[in-house]
C-alpha cells in the first residue's frame, strides 16, 4: 500500500504518491499535476567523499520525449545529452535546496527528477521543484526544509500563478520564487521591463503561495517521514582555528586580503599556508584540513571587516562600483564586437547576424518552443583566472551564464519583421573576478547596437552582495561584488534591465533566505547602479544602435510571393532555386506563408536574385519587358532563358524587322538579348518578340 496526498494548487490538483514507486531511493515522491507526472527521488551515500572540501550534490532534470509521445530526432534514437532547458531546470533545482543542507557534510546527494508526461497546462518544472523538496524531506538525508517553490506569469498586468506553457510563452514575467517557512531563498527572473515594485510584488506573491505548499509538505514528512541518520561531521577541529591564529594574527590576515588585486591577495594566502603547512607538518590530521581552515579564516576576517568595520577588501565604499571602461569595434570584420570591463573583470562579446534558416532548433518537451532566434553563448576559460586546464566545452555554470544574459536581452530585441535575422553573441572572458555574467550583459548590449542590431534600448546588469550578522536586521549590502566577496558573502543577487525596467534576475544565497527589506535593498542599489553604467559608461561609448549592419554582415531583402508560386521558384527537385544561388551567391529561404528572404553580402548579387524571383512569379502579360539568354536555337526561333529555369521563345518572325532565312544568321548561343512579351502562344508557352521591343525600352 502507498499513501496519497493532494491539495489545489492554482486551480490544478497536485498529487504526490509516497512509497508507489522507486522505495529503494532514500526519498522519493512521484508527483502529479493535472497530467503532468514527475519521478523525483533522493539518495545519498553511506560515507563522506574523501579528499573533498565541499558538499557533493547533484541534481537532474530528465526530459523523456515519450512525455509528450515524440521519438527523439537524429540517427540515434535515445535521448542524448541533457537540453539547455534541463541544465538550466536542474540549476533552479539545485540553487535554493544546496544551502540547507548541512555545511559539514560530505556524503554523496543526487536529486534526480524524470518527466514522464507533460499536461500543457501544467508546467513540469513545479512537480519537479517540490518533488525534490519532498524526497528530500520525507528521506533520512539531513535536510533543514521544507523549502517550496512558485512560478509567476503576467498578463495585461495580472499576476498568473504556475502559468501554463501556453501562457508562458506570450507572459510578461517569467518569475520563479522559492522560500523556505519564513524566507525567500532564490530568485530567477525574465521580464519585459517590469518595474522594480511589481518585481517586488511578484515575489512576494510566490512567497505567500509557497507558504501553502510548505504547510502541505509538512503533512506528508509528519506522516512518512524518516528519521535523518547520523554523519560524519567534516568540521574543522576549533583547536586548529586557535593554532592557526597563534601563528597569524587577525591584523595579518587582515592585511593579506585587504587588496584590489586579486593575484597579490592570493600570493598573500599561499605564504600563510606555506608557513602554517610547515608548523603543522608533524600533524596529518591537520594538514588534511587545512585548506578549509584557512578558507574559513579568510572568510570571517573579510566578513568581519564588512560588517562591522565597513571596509572592503579593495578599499572600495560600499556602494562604490569597481573603475569601469567601454570599447566597440576591437575585432576587426566580425558583424560587431564590443568590450566591458568592470575592475579584474573583463569580457569581449562578438555578435554574428544570419538568416533566419540558422535560428536554432530545439526539440524539447514545450510544444511552443520548438527554435530559437536569439542565442547568447558565454565561456568562461582558465586563463581567464590565472589557472591552467584544458576546455571540455560548456559546463553548467557557462550554460546558465549564457542564458542569463539571454533572458535579460530578449525583451529589448526587434521582432524579425523589423530585423528579419537569427542573431548570436558570444561572450568570451578574458579575466574574472566577479559577476562576468552581468558584464557580458553590459558588452552584449553595445555588441548588438555596433552590429546595427537596432535594440529598442540598452540593457546593464549589476550584482550586489551581502554579509549578515546574528540577526535580520544585522546585514549590509554591497554594491558590485567582486569575487572575494561572492566567495565569503551570503548573496549573489543580479539584476539587469534598462532605464524602464527589469528583465532578468537571478538570486543566489548560502544562508536560509532573505527578508523582504533586504531584497527591496538589493533591487534598489542595483537599479540605482545600472543607472550609472548606462548612462555614464555605455551610452558615451555607443548611445543607440548604428543604421545599418557592417560591410562584413549578410544583408537581406524581404518580399512575399504567393504561396501558390512558391513551388515555381524552387523548381523540380530544387533546380530553379539552386540555379538562382549558384549564379549569385546569395542564400535564399522561403517560407510556408510565401516569405522570401534573400541573403548576401554583395548589394548587386541580392539584387538580381530578388529580379529573377520577381520574373518568375509574375502572371505574364504582353507589354512586359524582359532580358533573356539564348539557350536553344531551332529552325522556327530561338528559346530564351530569362530567369533561371524559365524559358520562352522568340518565333524567327519576330527576330528582325526584315525578313531573315535562319536563326543563326542574327543570333547565337549565349546572346543576351531584350525582348518584350507578346502572351502565351497556342502551346501555353510564353512568347516574346525582339523586333517589337519599344525604342525607350531599348
Amino acid at each position: 500500500m502507498y499513501k496519497s496526498f493532494s491539495m489545489e494548487l492554482a486551480g490544478r490538483t497536485l498529487t504526490v504518491d509516497i512509497d508507489r514507486v522507486a522505495k529503494q531511493a532514500n526519498g522519493a515522491a512521484f508527483m502529479h499535476y493535472g497530467d503532468t507526472t514527475v519521478l523525483s527521488t533522493a539518495t545519498a551515500s553511506d560515507k563522506p567523499r574523501e579528499g573533498i572540501d565541499f558538499f557533493p550534490l547533484s541534481v537532474e532534470y530528465e526530459e523523456k520525449q515519450y512525455a509528450v509521445g515524440k521519438i527523439p530526432g537524429g540517427f540515434n534514437k535515445r535521448e542524448g545529452k541533457a537540453s539547455e532547458h534541463a541544465t538550466l531546470t536542474s540549476r533552479v533545482i539545485d540553487r535554493p535546496m544546496r544551502p540547507l543542507f548541512p555545511k559539514d557534510y560530505r556524503n554523496d546527494v543526487t536529486l534526480s527528477n524524470l518527466v514522464m508526461s507533460v499536461d500543457p497546462d501544467c508546467n513540469p518544472e513545479i512537480p519537479a521543484m517540490l518533488g525534490s523538496a519532498i524526497a528530500t524531506c520525507i528521506s533520512d538525508i539531513p535536510f533543514d526544509g521544507p523549502c517550496a517553490a512558485t512560478q509567476i506569469g503576467m498578463l495585461d498586468g495580472e499576476f498568473i500563478i504556475n502559468p501554463s506553457l501556453g501562457q508562458k510563452d506570450i507572459s510578461d514575467l517569467q518569475l520563479t520564487v522559492a522560500s523556505t517557512r519564513d524566507k525567500v531563498i532564490m530568485i530567477e527572473a525574465g521580464a519585459n521591463e517590469i518595474p522594480e515594485a511589481v518585481m517586488i510584488d511578484a515575489i512576494f506573491k510566490a512567497h505567500e503561495i509557497n507558504q501553502e505548499i510548505i504547510g502541505f509538505i509538512d503533512q506528508i514528512v509528519a506522516e512518512c517521514g524518516k528519521e535523518k541518520h547520523t554523519y560524519e561531521s567534516c568540521a574543522v577541529p576549533e583547536e586548529l582555528f586557535a593554532a592557526i591564529k597563534e601563528i597569524v594574527p587577525p591584523a595579518a590576515m587582515e592585511e593579506a586580503v585587504f587588496t584590489d588585486e586579486k593575484q597579490v591577495r592570493e600570493e598573500n594566502i599561499r605564504q600563510i599556508k606555506d608557513k602554517l603547512t610547515e608548523a603543522f607538518a608533524e600533524n596529518e590530521e591537520w594538514l588534511a584540513v587545512l585548506d578549509e581552515a584557512v578558507y574559513q579564516y579568510q572568510k570571517k576576517t573579510v566578513r568581519k571587516m564588512i560588517l562591522k568595520d565597513h571596509k572592503r577588501p579593495d578599499g572600495r565604499a560600499i556602494t562604490e562600483i569597481r573603475k569601469l571602461s567601454a570599447e566597440t569595434d576591437l575585432i576587426p570584420r566580425v558583424h560587431g564586437s564590443a568590450m566591458f570591463t568592470r575592475g579584474q573583470t573583463q569580457i569581449c562579446t562578438v555578435t554574428t547576424l544570419a538568416p533566419m534558416s540558422e535560428a536554432q532548433r530545439i526539440d524539447g518537451l514545450d510544444e511552443f518552443e520548438t527554435s530559437k532566434r536569439y542565442m547568447h553563448h558565454y565561456n568562461f576559460p582558465s586563463y581567464s583566472v590565472g589557472e591552467t586546464k584544458p576546455s571540455r566545452g560548456p559546463g553548467r555554470r557557462e550554460i546558465g551564464h549564457g542564458a542569463l544574459a539571454e533572458r535579460a536581452l530578449l525583451p529589448v530585441l526587434p521582432s524579425v519583421e523589423e530585423f528579419p535575422y537569427a542573431i548570436r553573441t558570444v561572450s568570451e572572458t578574458f579575466e574574472s573576478n566577479g559577476s562576468t555574467s552581468q558584464a557580458s550583459i553590459c558588452a552584449s548590449s553595445m555588441s548588438l547596437m555596433a552590429a546595427g542590431v537596432p535594440i529598442k534600448k540598452p540593457v546593464a546588469g549589476i550584482s550586489t552582495g551581502l554579509v549578515t550578522g546574528d540577526t535580520d536586521d544585522d546585514y549590509l549590502v554591497l554594491t558590485d561584488i567582486q569575487g572575494l566577496e561572492d566567495f565569503f558573502g551570503d548573496m549573489d543577487f543580479k539584476v539587469a534591465g534598462t532605464h524602464d525596467g527589469i528583465t532578468a534576475i537571478q538570486m543566489d544565497i548560502k544562508i536560509h533566505g532573505l527578508t523582504r527589506p533586504i531584497i527591496e535593498e538589493a533591487i534598489a542599489k542595483t537599479k540605482e547602479a545600472r543607472e550609472f553604467i548606462l548612462t555614464e559608461i555605455m551610452e558615451p561609448c555607443i548611445a543607440k544602435p548604428r543604421e545599418s549592419v557592417g560591410p562584413y554582415a549578410p544583408k537581406i531583402i524581404q518580399i512575399q510571393i504567393d504561396p501558390a508560386k512558391i513551388g515555381d521558384v524552387v523548381g523540380q527537385r530544387g533546380k530553379t532555386i539552386n540555379a538562382i544561388i549558384e549564379e549569385t551567391g546569395v542564400k535564399i529561404d522561403i517560407a510556408d506563408d510565401g516569405a522570401v528572404s534573400i541573403c548576401g553580402v554583395e548589394q548587386d548579387a541580392m539584387n538580381k536574385a530578388l529580379e529573377y524571383i520577381k520574373i518568375i512569379t509574375t502572371d505574364f502579360e504582353a507589354g512586359q519587358i524582359f532580358v533573356g539568354k539564348v539557350v536553344s536555337i531551332k529552325e522556327f526561333g530561338a528559346f530564351l532563358e530569362f530567369a533561371p529555369g524559365k524559358e520562352g521563345m522568340v518565333h524567327i518572325s519576330k527576330i528582325a524587322k526584315e525578313r531573315i532565312n535562319r536563326v543563326e544568321d542574327v543570333l547565337t548561343l549565349g546572346d543576351i538579348v531584350k525582348v518584350v512579351c507578346l502572351g502565351k502562344d497556342k502551346m501555353g508557352r510564353i512568347s516574346f518578340s525582339i523586333k517589337d521591343v519599344p525604342e525607350e525600352a531599348k
